[in-house]
């Protein structure tokens, strides 16, 4: 064994005891979690500890090719947590509430707008 190596050997042995406890928590939660919103931001929690092992794992093996794998699993955790928060957005609105939030009103609006200025050039061409 090399001294980088006993060196690194009980700073990474601490960090996969914390990180297993908290993935521990995490899947717990995410079972658990009494909203839909809580399991999804269990969820991004997960992808963050195992973000955190892969890295672990990494510098424990020197092996640089896990970095460019947690960053990967980074994006693909990003795009899917945004994808989530549109499924719980769009699933916490009723109809009427969407159609109101989603722009429904404006385009009523416009529409009411649009309605009197047309009513306005038909009087003035009328005088």
């Amino acid at each position: 064994m090399t001294l980088s190596a006993q060196i690194l050997a009980l700073p990474t042995g601490f960090a996969f005891v914390v990180l297993s406890a908290a993935l521990l928590i995490t899947v717990w939660r995410i079972i658990r979690g009494p909203t839909l919103p809580d399991r999804v931001l269990g969820l991004d929690m997960l992808v963050a500890i195992a973000i955190g092992l892969i890295a672990v794992v990494a510098i424990r093996t020197g092996f640089n090719l896990y970095i460019d794998i947690a960053i990967a699993l980074g994006l693909v955790g990003f795009l899917a947590t945004v994808a989530f928060a549109r499924f719980v957005l769009a699933r916490g609105l009723s109809p009427e509430r969407a159609a109101v939030e989603g722009g429904g009103v404006q385009v009523k609006r416009a529409s009411a707008t649009r309605g009197k200025s047309t009513q306005r050039k038909r009087k003035g061409a009328r005088r």
